[in-house]
């Protein structure tokens, strides 16, 4: 088992924890894990990055030159990633905020409307949570509960609520992409 994930949006859209949160839950199922995070220069607005890799065998290189998955948050970031995604790969895309439709016909695509099912819940912060949900569905390599315990283990200084509405847009993503809650 060998997946490579790059998830990248907005600075401030969550896209760091998206990725710890990937890694963490992977290396809690205990799979070999690499976790790197790139901010544009303007931090928060700017564009933002996470690669991560989950592999049954160890991994030899951190970084990801052609994912299998992207989970991508804004436009910026569809346009710069959607080249590089392998063929047969998937792009799980904010439809909320990405309207356009892959050219590429090796490619699945999944759209969840994470901005909306965000705002629904309160907050509109939540939406990397909605996206994680979708991926977690879609490609089954980490529970969906190992990913809400380990949502518990970052998230330690955090008021319960925070951390309800975090677990209930893990599962309303999980939803969007056609699981039970």
């Amino acid at each position: 088992m060998h997946e490579s994930i790059i998830a990248a949006g907005f600075g401030g859209q969550g896209i760091m924890l998206l990725g710890k949160l990937i890694g963490l839950s992977a290396m809690n199922e205990g799979k070999e894990v690499t976790w790197i995070s790139s901010y544009g220069a303007e931090v928060r607005g700017g564009t933002a990055h996470s690669m991560v890799i989950i592999s049954s065998l160890p991994i030899s290189s951190p970084t990801v030159k052609e994912p299998d998955t992207c989970i991508i948050m804004n436009v910026p970031s569809f346009i710069k990633f959607e080249k590089k995604i392998k063929k047969g790969g998937l792009i799980v895309v904010n439809s909320s905020i990405v309207k356009g439709n892959s050219k590429r016909k090796d490619i699945e695509i999944l759209k969840v409307p994470a901005t909306d099912v965000a705002k629904k819940l309160g907050n509109v912060r939540v939406a990397n949570m909605v996206m994680l949900g979708a991926y977690l569905k879609k490609r089954g390599f980490i529970s969906i509960e190992t990913a809400i315990s380990s949502l518990k283990e970052i998230f330690t200084s955090k008021d319960e609520t925070v951390i309800e509405l975090n677990k209930l847009a893990l599962k309303k993503g999980w939803e969007a992409a056609g699981g039970r809650g």
